[in-house]
């Protein structure tokens, strides 16, 4: 079924420094999954066609002003690992969106993300509703956790949600299969960025 641009929005979460790039703080671990799905190069392709199409194109980064005084003092799970690695600082290197994601005019930066679901703490529902979309299409990091997280609020906000399953890695090959295979069925429309960029058709 084809997708309405005017209706879609691509939703990159956190395609920073800090996962993407060599010496960012989880690069490291994230860098087998990443070179097992090719994420960048299918984001990339999947991008460049919602671009082209005049679909929305949305970035969510994740930042901490330094000493990280947004979250709890004693942080825990996940957001303790972030605190340790003294990752995603505003301002430095690790925090900022990659360079060949890099926002280009007219696409929109969501600003206030502090936490797993990118609607949690953002006006990411407002912007989306605002400019009449119904449609998100979700890649980015990682994919059990904040991946994960937006598209089920996305679902339960009564999006249509798709989870680009070619654009997403997380810090171990089996939590990625296990969330592909058993989680992203239930709450999302799985689909390949090939798939997603023949779905979407150029605005008339």
């Amino acid at each position: 079924m084809p997708l309405d641009p005017a209706k879609t929005a691509i939703v990159l979460i956190e395609y920073q420094n800090d996962f993407v790039s060599e010496g960012g703080a989880f690069h490291a671990a994230v860098q087998g999954v990443m070179d097992k799905t090719g994420m960048m190069a299918n984001t990339r392709k999947a991008v460049a066609a919602a671009r082209a199409a005049g679909v929305t194109i949305i970035h969510a980064p994740i930042t901490f002003a330094p000493g990280y005084n947004e979250i709890t003092s004693h942080p825990y799970g996940i957001l303790k690992g972030v605190v340790d690695g003294n990752a995603f600082v505003k301002g430095e290197w690790g925090a900022q969106i990659v360079d060949e994601l890099a926002p280009q005019a007219g696409d929109i930066v969501v600003e206030g993300k502090r936490g797993l679901d990118t609607f949690a703490s953002t006006n990411l529902d407002f912007i989306l509703r605002s400019k009449g979309i119904t449609t998100i299409a979700i890649g980015g990091f990682l994919t059990n956790c904040c991946v994960e997280s937006t598209m089920r609020t996305g679902y339960e906000h009564g999006y249509q949600v798709i989870t680009l399953q070619d654009c997403v890695a997380a810090t171990s090959q089996e939590e990625h299969d296990n969330a592909l295979k058993y989680d992203f069925p239930m709450f999302s429309t799985p689909m390949s960025a090939d798939d997603f960029a023949d779905r979407i058709q150029p605005a008339s």
